[in-house]
């Protein structure tokens, strides 16, 4: 039955919604630390202005009902769609006051793109932003990849709403029974991955002549982008600014890192390797890698771009990862994007439409789902097949022996159908703006998979209706669909009189008893 949401539910949507924004005003610590330290006092200012925004918002919002109870799936579907836009629009403040962005509309898309982890763009004059302000682009990203949610549930804030909050952002595995304690341990496998990553590349950057300082923000900045699959650098060569190979492995192995379904890691630690390694989905994603990487080769064989072994390890592997991880990192020019790689430029799409594994930072369908889907295939097949009398069976392995059930096969369809028709919708959003069609399906794909490479429509001062309609793509995206159509619905059930809704409640009863 559709949800009208009532006014109580209004109250405790606003309550939580008032308790993410006061955590999430945690984030805005290191980018005001930062400006004090090296003096950037406008910065300061603008930080500790949006500091009391955040506090005075987020402290009307909580006590709209002070002691809510247990959340219903509608009101935790709800507070999760809204979570995203409304912490974007207050993240937009501090960035649309930095000089840096043409409008606020800019700067709330990169808001977006930085919560959602997509790395896309519109900075102007990205060399000389202020230190706190590219910190405060990666700490969004930092909360964005481990999930507003989660955040908020590692300080174990929300009592008996944490379950449902923690299913309604995608996540349906506990690394351990306690939600709490499982928000807790992604947190602390995230910031373990990032210091080890921000310890090498600072000393490499280190080797190259940089200044300790420098060195180590943007060795931080550029970890949190890998392992949180997202794809925001703190210079406008992107990747290419380091001249480093070495620097260049050590990112695809994080990226690859941050790929991987948070369950994995705990196994791993647990010294369960094995369990890993029979893993249907990091199995498949092996498979689909190493026949990517040999189509995309033979593809780009004839660029003089992709001449030679070491262009190939320097540019082709690097963009086919980073294309997988959903992560927006690039060692190669838009320009080369779209001129000498325009062979593998349907390769670098059709992976980030793909995307990582489930339950990991990266974005796209999820590998998993795909492998479902193929299993089912295979399972249709062998009954049309066999006698009347056999009984078929099909599992998958993730952390033992699971069945794949009809209602895994109709979410994995349900998500793939979501996903395919965005990406065309963009496509023709794109074509109907007066772009080529190959380069329109490929930021489509960008934006709803929230992979984050470029073709070159994105950029500051592109057209209002499609940052828009990108901005959309972003946070559909992230929230996988399901949860922003179950929100869409509640808001127009609840807006639509009420003997119409009535009519609708009829309808979809009649049609349950047909």
């Amino acid at each position: 039955m559709w949800h009208r949401l009532t006014l109580e539910d209004v109250k405790v949507i606003g309550h939580y919604l008032g308790v993410l924004v006061l955590v999430s005003a945690i984030g805005l610590v290191p980018p005001l630390l930062v400006a004090v330290v090296f003096g950037e006092w406008h910065a300061a200012s603008r930080y500790l202005l949006t500091s009391g925004i955040f506090l005075i918002a987020g402290s009307g919002l909580r006590f709209l009902r002070v002691q809510p109870g247990r959340l219903s799936r509608q009101q935790a579907l709800a507070i999760t769609g809204l979570a995203w836009l409304v912490l974007a629009f207050f993240a937009a403040i501090p960035l649309s006051m930095s000089g840096h962005y043409a409008n606020y509309v800019d700067a709330l898309f990169e808001a977006v793109s930085g919560l959602t982890t997509t790395g896309a763009s519109v900075v102007q004059d990205l060399d000389h932003l202020s230190y706190a302000d590219n910190m405060w682009r990666f700490m969004m990203h930092l909360m964005g990849g481990l999930g507003l949610i989660v955040v908020a549930l590692s300080f174990g804030l929300f009592g008996k709403g944490s379950a449902s909050l923690f299913t309604s952002e995608g996540r349906s595995e506990h690394v351990v029974p306690n939600v709490v304690q499982t928000t807790q341990f992604i947190g602390r496998i995230t910031l373990a991955f990032i210091a080890l990553s921000t310890t090498i590349v600072t000393t490499l950057c280190l080797v190259k002549g940089m200044e300790p300082a420098r060195a180590f923000l943007q060795s931080l900045w550029v970890s949190i982008s890998a392992f949180a699959t997202a794809g925001f650098v703190p210079m406008s060569q992107n990747i290419m600014y380091y001249h480093s190979l070495a620097i260049e492995c050590v990112l695809m192995v994080v990226m690859l890192l941050g790929s991987i379904n948070f369950t994995l890691h705990a196994e791993i630690l647990r010294g369960r390797i094995k369990t890993f390694f029979e893993d249907t989905e990091v199995r498949i994603t092996a498979v689909w890698l190493i026949a990517i990487v040999m189509v995309f080769a033979a593809s780009l064989a004839a660029s003089r771009l992709m001449s030679d072994l070491p262009a190939m390890e320097r540019r082709g592997l690097f963009m086919v990862v980073a294309a997988y991880s959903t992560t927006g990192f690039q060692n190669v020019t838009t320009s080369q994007i779209t001129g000498s790689f325009a062979s593998g430029m349907l390769i670098i799409a059709i992976l980030m439409a793909v995307g990582g594994s489930a339950g990991s930072t990266a974005g796209g369908i999820k590998i998993n789902r795909l492998a479902i889907l193929g299993k089912s295939i295979v399972a249709t097949l062998k009954e049309t097949l066999a006698p009347d009398t056999a009984r078929i069976t099909i599992s998958y392995q993730h952390i033992g022996r699971r069945p794949v059930t009809p209602d895994i096969v109709r979410e994995a369809t349900t998500v793939l159908i979501l996903y395919g028709t965005t990406y065309i919708a963009g496509a023709l959003v794109g074509i109907a703006s007066g772009y080529d069609a190959s380069q329109a399906i490929f930021e489509s794909v960008a934006m709803a998979s929230n992979g984050g490479i470029t073709s070159g429509i994105v950029v500051p001062g592109m057209a209002w209706h499609l940052e828009l309609f990108y901005l959309l793509e972003m946070w559909a995206g992230r929230l996988e669909f399901v949860t922003l159509l179950a929100l869409m619905i509640q808001l127009v059930v609840s807006a639509t009189p009420s003997s119409l809704a009535m009519r609708l409640h009829a309808r979809r009863a009649q049609r349950r008893r047909s």
